[in-house]
């Protein structure tokens, strides 16, 4: 199975800049992903897709202001960070640019020195892991200092930064937004939950995979990075009780869908609560346990979530779909429309 197997073309004038001006006014690309027989609908008549008793699993997890500017002592030119992950308190693994002045030891300063960091370690791929020391609290300083860090292929400015949070996001740690989840607004929430349609809850904080591209040529050596997850109690319950009754469980997001997979082949195909950290990477003969439905949005060529979303449906159906759906002028990536892979 080969990366390029994975390949489309897009037209940038087709990669969203911004989001719809009503959150659940993208378009929604139907597909059932047994047949591939595709409709065409808006988002805010998803409650018409699913059914009572069904249960809508979502990640509450909150985008931080991660992308910092900063200087070494005494130099003047800019230094990017953006934090990817904590891997103990106030240590994170990075992206830095430029980073070949970031060796190890290095100090840097960001603000009038209300944070500042050293280099403590540098990884294989080339991340650092910066030691953070700050004046009052952590947050508060990435409030204060820090910028949302929007994919590159977004060029334009976004003028207010909560479009790139859910509405229901809660669990500070991502470095992305769970883009899925940006469709929802409170009122189509209130509309689900008035037809019975269930809500759960999962927290996955999205890491370095959805800034790196595949870079090898054969699909099963591509490496994962971990990412934080935490599925609680109540969630599972509602889950398993589904479950039980046949009802079907609908996936908002790939993180989601990896959160549940993940716990489930940790324990059997059973689904418990569990904290702890995923690389599982799902591809095209993966089989999945616990989700039935699936919603997304449309995604790189060549990227791990592309081929995710070909586990779930097949490779042929899925790509045709993004062609069906470049006919129809859908907005693509981050800020784009979306899609629900279905199963009757």
């Amino acid at each position: 199975m080969k990366t390029d197997d994975f390949d489309y073309e897009l037209e940038d004038w087709r990669i969203a800049q911004h989001p719809e001006e009503k959150r659940d006014h993208s378009k929604l690309l139907i597909m059932d992903r047994m047949t591939g027989e595709i409709t065409h609908d808006l988002f805010y008549h998803l409650d018409q897709y699913l059914n009572q008793g069904d249960v809508l699993v979502m990640n509450d997890t909150r985008v931080l202001p991660a992308r910092l500017f900063g200087h070494r002592p005494e130099k003047e030119e800019s230094i990017e960070v953006l934090l990817l992950v904590e891997k103990e308190k106030d240590l994170w693994e990075c992206l830095v640019r430029p980073g070949k002045k970031m060796k190890n030891n290095q100090k840097i300063i960001f603000g009038e020195g209300q944070l500042r960091g050293q280099v403590e370690g540098i990884t294989e791929d080339g991340s650092r892991m910066i030691r953070f020391q700050y004046d009052g609290i952590f947050q508060e300083r990435l409030e204060e200092l820090g910028t949302m860090p929007l994919p590159p292929y977004i060029t334009e400015k976004l003028e207010d930064q909560e479009r790139y949070q859910t509405v229901y996001s809660k669990i500070n740690g991502s470095a992305a937004a769970p883009t899925a989840g940006l469709h929802f607004t409170e009122g189509l929430l209130d509309k689900l939950a008035h037809k019975g349609i269930q809500q759960a809850f999962i927290t996955l904080h999205v890491g370095l995979g959805t800034f790196r591209p595949v870079q090898v040529d054969d699909v099963k050596k591509h490496k994962m990075h971990s990412e934080w997850y935490h599925i609680g109690e109540e969630s599972c319950r509602k889950i398993v009780e589904a479950k039980k009754k046949n009802k079907k469980i609908i996936a908002v997001g790939t993180t989601t869908m990896r959160t549940l997979e993940t716990v489930s082949r940790n324990h059997g195909g059973k689904l418990v609560p569990e904290t702890g950290w995923t690389d599982i990477f799902i591809y095209p003969g993966f089989e999945f346990n616990i989700v039935d439905e699936l919603i997304t949005n449309f995604h790189l060529p060549k990227s791990t979530l592309l081929m995710l979303i070909s586990a779930f449906s097949s490779r042929e159906k899925v790509l045709h779909a993004y062609e069906v759906a470049k006919k129809k002028d859908y907005r693509f990536f981050s800020f784009g429309d979306a899609m629900l892979l279905r199963k009757d």
